[in-house]
This record gives structure tokens, C-alpha cells and sequence, in this order.
């Protein structure tokens, strides 16, 4: 049995429903009359809801409120990469329909599928609790996704012009180090004690050629998978698609590596899945599994890790720096300063590790 996934819309953050029933009315299956909504709670970025029309049912996605960076939450591109990505990895959701029209919701907003499924977060569901091998199996349908992932041939689905592959590794340097500074807040410590722009100059000073031109996903993680209640090995559906690019795949599992080894993060909750859990693939096993599916060499992957520790410092600060301007009010958001240091702690880190 699923758990319950979906729950009243949170403060702040209701959409208006005459404008969105006259909206879908006529333009997707369902009875536009019998609208009714709840919120997907998991998350921190874009706004996710359970539209229900009648014995129908879809997702909907759109950003986040107040103001976002730019280029970021792309409402229409994530809906267009979709459409040519779904039919080559069936895992990604088939997206539904797209309205730009800012009138309806306040910003673009895209319907697909609605897939259900177990989400994974921070412990074992109950429905893991009996089966023995669940925290192997979904441990390898992870690094088995992922290689897949980054197996798709991008010039037979037409998606090399998703990115611009030749320089990725240098441009994720200076892009995330420009969020990072636009964002960083007055709170944190200074750089000579926090050591960020010590992470940027290392980064930078170290940046590898790329390793292969792939689809990235950019925030591939445990729960954006959604997996079979009743088998933890078979994935239902790839979630969050909205910084999917071209590029190296190795970005995308330095960032994997990041999520995979945390454990208990300031101010949340102890991280009992993972690395560090019993049952889970290590590090080291779930770096081999995915390198002998994928066939890719992973030896230079310690730059990606800091990378990758860098890069959800700064979406972390980038959230938090909104919840101090008072532009969400969503109280998960207080700890998110502190989070961001302790990334930037663990990135410095590891740069030390690989001096010595």
C-alpha cells in the first residue's frame, strides 16, 4: 500500500481555481467542473499539485513564488523537453498539456501523467520494512537510472541542442559561483571562515575536460525516483526535470554522490538511507555499478563530488535567501542557511582529501 503522497495546499501557495477549471476546460480529459486540488509536500523548488478533474487525474508544475533567477524554473522548456524525452526513456513522465499565458496562474505552468508510486526521502517506507533486499534493489535502480540516463543517445532523440556540451565542466564553475554570490546571505560567515571562495578557486583552477556529451538531469537524486510499491527495483518514473541539459554525465554523478553520502543534514532529519545506512550500496559499490553499466571510466570523479557539494550549497542559499526576503513563508525553509555552510564545510573538505 502507497502512503498517502498528497495534502492540503500549503498557505500562501493556493491557486486560483475559477481561472485554472476555465483554463483546462475543454483542452484535457475530465470534467472541468468537478476541479479539485491538493499539493505534492515533498520539495523545494517549483510548486507541484494533484489536479483532479472528475475520475481523472494529472500534475501540475509551475515556479516557485516571488522572484526566481533567471532562465531558472522554465516552465515551457521543461514541458518541451519532456515531449522528446519521454518517448525514449519511458521513465520520464509524458507531459499533458502547457499554458504559457501568464493570466491563468501567475506564471507558465505545464499537466502530465500522474504515475503512482513510492518516493523514497530520508527512511525506509513501510512498505520496504518486510522485504530484506529493498534497500540493495533500490540502491542499484538508482545507479542503474542513472547510467541509463546518461546512455540515451542525444543526437538520435534530438536533444544536442539542449545544451552546449564543449566547455559544460567550465561554465557549471562560473555559473554556480555567480548564483552563489547573488545569493549568499549576511548571515553565513565570512568567506576566510566559511572557505567559499576557496571551493570556487579550486574549481576552477581544476576544471577537467569533459568526459562524454550526455543528457544531465541536474538534480538527480533518490527522491526524484519513484518506485513500485511492492518491488524496489522497478522505477515507475524520473522526477524534476527542470535543469536538464547536455553535457558531462560525471556532473550528474558527482551530484548523486553528494545526496548518496550525506548524513544528517543541520536542522534535518537523520538521513537514514544511503551510504551510510545498512543494506545501501557504499560509495565505492554504487560508483562500480554504475561504471560497469554505463561503461565510463569514474577515477576523476572527486572534482565532480566538490562540484556537486558546491552546487546544492548554492540552490539551498538561493531558497533560503528567498524565505529571508519574506517571499515564502514555508517554515521547512529557516534551516536552509545553516545547510548551505555545512555544504560548502563538507566541499572544503574533500578538496583537502585530495591534497593529501
Amino acid at each position: 500500500m502507497t502512503r498517502p503522497d498528497t495534502a492540503p495546499v500549503r498557505p500562501g501557495e493556493e491557486l486560483p481555481l475559477d481561472r485554472l477549471r476555465e483554463a483546462l476546460r475543454g483542452r484535457v480529459e475530465g470534467h472541468a467542473d468537478a476541479l479539485t486540488v491538493e499539493q505534492f509536500p515533498g520539495g523545494f523548488s517549483n510548486l507541484t499539485y494533484l489536479v483532479r478533474l472528475g475520475e481523472r487525474e494529472y500534475v501540475l508544475r509551475r515556479a516557485p513564488l516571488g522572484p526566481v533567477a533567471a532562465k531558472a524554473h522554465d516552465m515551457p522548456r521543461e514541458y518541451r523537453l519532456l515531449e522528446r524525452v519521454h518517448p525514449v526513456l519511458p521513465v520520464a513522465p509524458r507531459p499533458v498539456l502547457l499554458v504559457e499565458d501568464t493570466e491563468v496562474l501567475g506564471a507558465p505552468f505545464y499537466l502530465m501523467e500522474r504515475r503512482r508510486g513510492t518516493i523514497v526521502r530520508t527512511k525506509l517506507p513501510p512498505e520496504y520494512a518486510d522485504l530484506p533486499g529493498a534497500p540493495r534493489q533500490l540502491s542499484e535502480a538508482l545507479a542503474d537510472t542513472l547510467a541509463d540516463l546518461h546512455a540515451v543517445d542525444i543526437d538520435a532523440a534530438g536533444l544536442r541542442d539542449l545544451g552546449k556540451p564543449e566547455g559544460f565542466n567550465g561554465r557549471q564553475v562560473q555559473g554556480w559561483a555567480g548564483r552563489w554570490r547573488r545569493a549568499r546571505t549576511d548571515d553565513l560567515p565570512p568567506p576566510t571562515e566559511l572557505h567559499d571562495e576557496d571551493v570556487i578557486a579550486w574549481l576552477t583552477a581544476n576544471v577537467p575536460p569533459e568526459t562524454a556529451h550526455a543528457l544531465v538531469h541536474n538534480d538527480f537524486k533518490l527522491d526524484n525516483l519513484m518506485l513500485d510499491p511492492a518491488d524496489p527495483s522497478r522505477v515507475v518514473a524520473l522526477l524534476d526535470w527542470e535543469m536538464t541539459t547536455v553535457g558531462d554525465p560525471l556532473v550528474d554523478l558527482g551530484l548523486t554522490l553528494t545526496y548518496w553520502t550525506m548524513p544528517e543534514q543541520p536542522g534535518g532529519a537523520p538521513n537514514r538511507v544511503g551510504a551510510n545506512a545498512p543494506g545501501f550500496l557504499s560509495r565505492e559499490d554504487f560508483l562500480s555499478r554504475y561504471a560497469a553499466r554505463r561503461g565510463q571510466d569514474v577515477s576523476g570523479v572527486a572534482w565532480y563530488e566538490v562540484l556537486g557539494h558546491f552546487k546544492l550549497a548554492v540552490i539551498v542559499i538561493q531558497i533560503y535567501a528567498r524565505y529571508r526576503a519574506g517571499q515564502t513563508k514555508d517554515p521547512r525553509f529557516a534551516p536552509l542557511g545553516e545547510q548551505a555552510a555545512w555544504l560548502i564545510g563538507e566541499a572544503w573538505r574533500r578538496i583537502r582529501d585530495v591534497g593529501e
